[in-house]
């Protein structure tokens, strides 16, 4: 049976990860699928908060159950930031390389690399928000290496790999990835509660 969960992001790059990870147990609406515009503000200071406002702006257009996600990369050297701004790090127009050029720059001669992606999924579901969390922890290469991915992933290099997620690739990434792990939880309470 396929339930039908909007996904509230215009994020393409997430909306393809979220498919591949959910493939054959939900029919995955994006904001587009339901008609929805509008930018939402991530006006909170936590990922936590920062989900809830989203799945509860598209909750409230199309009173249907959504989930939505706020990801981020936190870096011990730099006390936990980009954080809820990695998007924007750089500046609110910042392209992904630009963010990823600032982050190099500030930990340029910096032994300390650790860092972790972080995913909070809030989950709007039968009238109740359930939230989800997954960590990937990791270090930050000297410089950006391979062509996948997305945002961090050509610095990022998890735990027991010796290459960024950018050059492991999307069918590895979808099996260790901090989303992969918040969505795993979801879709075990989904199908736990259904």
């Amino acid at each position: 049976m396929n339930h039908r969960l909007v996904f509230a992001t215009n994020n393409s790059h997430k909306l393809d990860e979220i498919k591949a990870l959910l493939v054959d147990k939900f029919n995955i609406l994006s904001l587009k699928d339901i008609g929805f515009e509008k930018d939402i503000l991530e006006t909170g200071n936590t990922f936590e908060e920062n989900a809830l406002i989203k799945s509860q702006t598209v909750f409230d257009f199309s009173s249907l159950n959504c989930f939505s996600d706020d990801s981020g990369l936190e870096v011990e050297y730099l006390e936990g930031k980009p954080g809820v701004y990695s998007a924007r790090y750089a500046g609110e127009y910042a392209t992904d390389k630009d963010n990823v050029n600032k982050l190099l720059t500030a930990l340029k001669g910096v032994k300390n690399r650790n860092a972790q992606f972080k995913t909070v999924i809030c989950l709007r579901f039968e009238n109740q928000f359930h939230y989800f969390e997954g960590v990937v922890k990791g270090i930050i290469s000297e410089d950006s290496r391979g062509m996948h991915g997305f945002g961090y992933d050509p610095v990022f290099i998890p735990n027991g790999f010796q290459n960024t997620f950018a050059e492991l690739g999307p069918e590895t990434k979808n099996k260790i990835s901090h989303r992969a792990i918040a969505i795993q939880k979801l879709t075990d309470f989904i199908n736990k509660n259904v």
